[in-house]
């Protein structure tokens, strides 16, 4: 349709593209530091959500002037923190969760043989929702992988990865989360954590 636009959510109630102002103003309204923007095609706005918001920025794409106040924002301290390792392409991967106000680790998975780093950041993400949820809390969560936001929302681990008989135990943890995302309601926001100026995730695993 001549004139329509799409609407990337990359900080707010629930990010994703949204295909009208409607949709995309739910997301954002009441939200603290929302960042959000509009896009003339679905594919201008499928780069932009991959790419996040600050390599947007950077980009010289016009942003909303509600959005550049809080570009330098803090980070919510209490938080957890997940993130992921995979030394290789497939190769090991661990994932784990840490409190952000304590630097406590809170869980910690693997690790397992041939994963990838996409797969762990999925994981971690629905870990700490189910862990989450069993403590009755509401707590945020915070990731450096844009990819694992989109995957959690669509409720789907979207690797290419083929399954093997050394990987199994990996792809028995995609479907249990998988399954638990499709069976459980969560108010928890997952926002992406901007490492450009916070420096790493807490619970990065410092192997960079």
């Amino acid at each position: 349709m001549k004139g329509s636009k799409f609407y990337v959510v990359w900080e707010g109630k629930m990010p994703g593209i949204y295909t009208n102002w409607a949709q995309c103003k739910l997301q954002v309204d009441g939200f603290e530091g929302a960042k959000y923007k509009s896009f003339a095609t679905v594919t201008e706005a499928e780069h932009a959500f991959e790419a996040g918001y600050y390599q947007t920025l950077q980009q010289n794409t016009p942003i909303k002037k509600t959005t550049q106040a809080v570009a330098s924002a803090p980070y919510l301290t209490n938080t957890l923190a997940v993130d992921a390792s995979c030394l290789g392409n497939p190769g090991l991967m661990e994932y784990r969760g840490v409190y952000v106000q304590t630097g406590q680790e809170i869980f910690r998975v693997g690790p397992l043989e041939d994963g990838t780093n996409n797969i762990g950041e999925f994981l971690a993400i629905v870990h700490g929702l189910a862990f989450l949820k069993k403590n009755n809390s509401t707590m945020t969560i915070y990731t450096d992988s844009i990819s694992a936001i989109a995957w959690v929302r669509r409720k789907k681990c979207k690797t290419q990865l083929d399954p093997t008989t050394r990987n199994g135990e990996i792809f028995d943890l995609i479907v249990r989360a998988e399954k638990w995302l499709e069976e459980n309601h969560y108010t928890n926001k997952i926002l992406k954590w901007e490492t450009k100026i916070w420096g790493e995730i807490p619970a990065d695993f410092g192997r960079k």
